[in-house]
């Protein structure tokens, strides 16, 4: 969490204020300031923050895309092209104001870490509120590999035929579905809260091993994902605990959810159950998921 549809969110919110803006000066926060003396990557990772700034200063911002749960910013300056990579975490977001201050939303406010200040007078501002998240800036994105290591975007043509080969592979074989959907390198995107919801739409236990389910069931939970994934970004993305929009407005998938953090199944009104599955919490019906 943020999940895909949060984040696309994230960047349709900042896109209309942030592009074609240069970038003057970037400024850190105490917290990043004093993780980077003692040798901790707090928040800017992979590069030292005088280096960081050498390559953002100057720069102009010419795109800002989503690729899963990444953000992606490409800046130029004369030949020179850097992205700026960012994963927002449990709880990061970037906010579009003139002044820190101006951040509705308190925890957000208080917990500011790196301000990127444009050349229309506002102020492109990354918080976190448990300092999870990251930015990194990169010459190429070869540079960090897990970036070219997803699978393709889930609405892409590519993506059921891209996500129907994984079952070959023995890492995922013995896994439970719900584990493998969660694995970037298989469908981009899909977190845990779509994808407790995605397999109670396809039907399907979480604890299914992989390589029990037909070819049938393997592209009915590809659906589901992507349908599961379209509906998150239709009502906003999902505001269950920290995640708002840009300008501090909450999503409403959380009205939505059948499984996810629910009580009672709203199909057969038997109790949802819940388990640790691959280090997560799942939710799902022993009724209605075979």
């Amino acid at each position: 969490m943020p999940e895909l549809p949060e984040v696309e969110h994230v960047k349709r919110g900042i896109v209309p204020h942030v592009v074609g803006q240069r970038i003057t000066d970037v400024t850190f926060s105490e917290k990043v300031i004093a993780g980077k003396a003692i040798g901790k990557e707090t928040i800017i990772k992979g590069i030292d923050l005088d280096a960081f700034k050498q390559y953002s200063i100057g720069y102009t911002i010419e795109d800002v895309t989503r690729r899963s749960k990444y953000l992606l910013f490409t800046l130029q300056k004369d030949t020179s092209v850097r992205t700026l990579i960012s994963h927002l975490g449990m709880a990061g977001g970037f906010f579009v104001a003139q002044e820190v201050a101006d951040i509705v939303i308190p925890n957000y406010r208080k917990h500011w870490h790196v301000v990127f200040h444009l050349d229309n007078g506002l102020k492109l501002i990354y918080s976190d509120i448990r300092r999870f998240g990251e930015i990194r800036n990169v010459a190429a994105l070869s540079e960090y590999p897990s970036i070219i290591e997803i699978a393709p975007e889930p609405f892409s043509e590519e993506a059921e035929s891209h996500f129907l080969s994984q079952f070959a592979h023995k890492k995922y074989q013995k896994m439970p579905i719900k584990q493998m959907i969660l694995e970037h390198r298989v469908i981009a995107g899909c977190g845990n809260i779509y994808a407790c919801e995605a397999l109670f739409d396809a039907g399907i236990n979480p604890h299914t091993v992989a390589s029990t389910l037909t070819v049938d069931q393997r592209q009915k939970v590809f659906h589901s994902v992507v349908k599961v994934l379209e509906m998150g970004i239709q009502s906003g993305g999902t505001s269950i605990s920290d995640y708002v929009h840009a300008d501090g407005q909450r999503g409403t998938m959380q009205n939505q959810l059948k499984v996810y953090k629910q009580k009672t199944c709203s199909v057969c009104g038997g109790d949802i159950a819940t388990a640790i599955i691959g280090g997560r919490n799942t939710h799902y019906c022993e009724q209605c998921q075979r």
